[in-house]
């Protein structure tokens, strides 16, 4: 029997099972097969498939098996060489929106060139890794493998770069564009202002401004909101624009302080107000506006 398990993620994993199915209708497997999928919604005719099973079922399908087939969770990966099971794993990806990064193939490579699994990267060639199942001999799992295990988590958490990105990657983009916005509404601020135009009007005009920008870059950059209907755009937009009139206002209350009351030159007043907007403003939109 083939047990083949997905985890827990909240992301489906399509690709693997789609590949598995192929390989069936091949022929190139002809063993019963038993799918813990999880959230991952697919029907087929020539697999059992499981949505989410409980620890002691997991344990059977797994004593049970003659191989194991498993997306790049370390937990699913350990369950099965511990029990000295065959296993052949494949990563979720973020480029299929499998996962919000790509540490499970990073995962996976540390366990495959230690010898313990098998890793599946081109999942054309599925049936080719079936065959090398057959022979292949994993690596026994020992008591002091717990020192590995560390070893690799420590490189995918702090020394790997990627993961440190994308552990990252929302901060740090959110300051690049927020940081472009801020030069967006300085620069219209100081055009308006060479006009002699109001402090007041132009503080509005070059809000506006960069408030467009800063939704468009928000959502589709930074916080990477994809909404299922037209109404929940609506909904976004409108508390984006909400939140941003609120920061406004602090944003020409702190102005006002800095520049009528305080005397501060107005170049280096609207830079600091743009810095407390700033900050507001990724905390207004993390929690209130968009959704991934």
């Amino acid at each position: 029997m083939i047990f083949v398990t997905l985890g827990t993620q909240d992301k489906g994993f399509v690709r693997l099972l789609q590949a598995i199915d192929r390989e069936i209708l091949k022929g190139n497997i002809k063993e019963k097969v038993i799918v813990q999928a999880g959230y991952t919604k697919y029907t087929s005719k020539n697999m059992e498939i499981l949505d989410l099973i409980s620890p002691d079922e997991f344990d059977d399908l797994m004593d049970k098996s003659d191989l194991v087939i498993t997306h790049g969770g370390a937990g699913s990966i350990l369950s099965a060489i511990k029990k000295d099971k065959t296993v052949i794993a494949a990563a979720r990806l973020k480029k299929y929106k499998e996962h919000t990064n790509d540490h499970q193939r990073q995962l996976i490579r540390e366990f495959s060139d230690k010898g313990y699994i098998l890793e599946l990267r081109d999942f054309n060639k599925l049936d080719k890794l079936l065959e090398k199942a057959k022979v292949f001999k994993p690596r026994k799992f020992l008591s002091n493998t717990d020192n590995m295990i560390a070893l690799i988590s420590d490189y995918i958490e702090k020394d790997n770069h990627v993961s440190w990105y994308n552990k990252c990657r929302e901060v740090l983009l959110y300051l690049l564009f927020g940081g472009m916005t801020t030069v967006i509404n300085i620069f219209s601020f100081l055009s308006l202002r060479y006009f002699n135009i109001s402090i007041y009007i132009s503080n509005v005009i070059a809000w506006v401004v960069s408030v467009l920008f800063a939704f468009i870059t928000n959502k589709l950059f930074v916080f990477e909101s994809r909404n299922k209907t037209f109404k929940d755009d609506i909904r976004e937009s409108f508390y984006f624009f909400g939140f941003r009139i609120l920061s406004l206002f602090f944003d020409m209350a702190f102005m006002f302080l800095l520049v009528q009351i305080l005397s501060v030159q107005e170049l280096f007043s609207k830079v600091l107000a743009n810095i407390l907007v700033i900050l507001l403003n990724y905390v207004f939109s993390k929690i209130f506006v968009f959704r991934k």
